[in-house]
């Protein structure tokens, strides 16, 4: 699935209408980064440069001007090093593939951003971009040794971030196909996770099951790096080994999305490895489901996005409360954090280009509006540590989050990752069908 050139060209157009007159900017795609020794890891380009040129190749640079105009510098056509690396589309095909209205190789760019920039006021990119920056600097220090004889060096920078991010933020219909098509491989991946699972797996054994539905499906790798954790592992929130045995009465807590097009999915679900939850899982686990459902209901377009996040939070406190695991009035509870204890991150994110997308979540301090357009995830959860001994022993070592996409649409959030079981009942029917 892929992206019209003209929609590049219309977000450079409107990037550039954000922008004071008399700016330029630029952004590079990156570099190829060394696994070990001489092999390198698949490219995968910037986020925000793909944004804006749909240009997969490494090493380039996009310098935007004037209405939208683009001139992308990038490595030269090669045959004895495509030879080995592969196809490179060169000057002629970033102007005849990506829109480019000029092209150059890369031996040329510091001839091109000299033209670029002689002359501009303002100049745009990305000031967490160490090497850019440098690079920035060289070109403008060059351009003001020239004064004497008409150069005029830029003397303003402004930081892309802004701009790009709030773009970023609200999705057009061709992102939001291809993210639909991202969560619906996904949600097959967690499906066949689900079906084949059993005790005496290891955890790898059961990421091969996910990262299978991702490839044939079309997504060649997962949006980030998968968690499938067994047992207490779910109580560690970025557990990446994936590499213990799963035990009988284990619920497995799988966060894995599929990569599509640059557009990431991202999905949680917690299930019992024998397919059938015990008494204290169940028990902890409807607290998290209610907490989903009381979340969602504040997914609308005019409602502030801390709603989400505090509806499920006073959801999980009063499930704690009513379980045990705390003890006090609940409002106090959450005054004083305490629920964090079980519960310490937020109830999602944006996404998009990346799992963790760009996008202010305040504005004046103040928590933003939902508006139609917008992705993020839902994805309460619990983790009760197996070294909490101020707790039952029955609720030790229990990890659990619920996770979906949602876009916010005018009639309501619509689920991306709409389809995989997250009831109990659900779960432990659809993983009876597979035994």
């Amino acid at each position: 699935m892929k992206i019209d050139t003209q929609t590049y060209q219309a977000r450079r157009e409107r990037l550039m209408q954000s922008l004071p007159e008399n700016s330029v900017v630029v952004v590079r795609t990156g570099e190829l980064a060394t696994r070990n020794n001489d092999c390198e890891y698949e490219f995968r380009p910037h986020s925000s440069f793909f944004y804006l040129t749909g240009f997969p190749e490494p090493s380039a640079y996009a310098i935007i001007h004037g209405d939208g105009e683009m001139t992308l510098v990038t490595l030269p056509k090669d045959p004895e090093r495509e030879q080995w690396d592969g196809f490179r589309f060169g000057s002629e095909g970033a102007i005849a593939n990506f829109g480019a209205n000029e092209a150059a190789p890369l031996e040329e760019l510091d001839a091109v951003a000299f033209s670029a920039l002689d002359g501009a006021e303002h100049v745009v990119y990305l000031f967490n971009d160490d090497v850019l920056r440098e690079k920035i600097a060289g070109w403008r220090d060059a351009i003001a040794a020239r004064v004497r004889v008409g150069a005029m060096a830029p003397t303003s920078f402004i930081d892309l971030a802004p701009q790009v991010a709030e773009m970023r933020l609200r999705k057009d219909a061709e992102e939001i196909a291809i993210m639909e098509a991202a969560a619906q491989i996904s949600v097959e991946a967690h499906k066949q996770a689900m079906r084949a699972v059993r005790p005496g797996m290891n955890e790898y054994q059961l990421e091969a099951e996910l990262n299978y539905v991702f490839m044939k499906s079309g997504a060649r790798q997962p949006a980030y790096n998968n968690i499938v954790a067994s047992g207490s592992n779910a109580c560690v929130l970025h557990y990446i080994k994936n590499d213990e045995e799963i035990q009988a009465g284990d619920l497995i807590l799988i966060d894995a999305g599929a990569e599509l097009g640059c557009y990431a999915a991202d999905i949680t679900r917690t299930f019992p490895a024998t397919g059938k939850f015990s008494e204290p899982q169940a028990a902890l686990y409807q607290v998290v489901l209610d907490a989903y459902h009381a979340g969602m209901k504040e997914l609308n377009v005019g409602t502030p996005y801390e709603a989400c996040h505090n509806a499920a939070v006073r959801t999980l406190t009063q499930g704690l409360v009513a379980h045990g695991l705390l003890t006090g009035d609940v409002d106090f509870l959450i005054e004083s954090k305490a629920y964090r204890d079980f519960y310490m991150h937020n109830t999602g994110h944006w996404l998009g280009l990346d799992v963790h997308d760009c996008g202010a979540y305040k504005i004046a301090g103040e928590s933003r509006l939902l508006e139609e357009g917008m992705v993020l995830t839902i994805e309460p959860g619990l983790y009760v540590s197996a070294d909490n001994e101020s707790v039952d022993a029955k609720w030790r070592g229990i990890g659990i989050r619920i996770e979906d996409d949602v876009l916010i649409r005018a009639d309501g959030p619509y689920v991306l990752t709409h389809g995989l079981p997250k009831e109990i009942a659900d779960i432990e029917a659809f993983m009876a069908e597979s035994r």
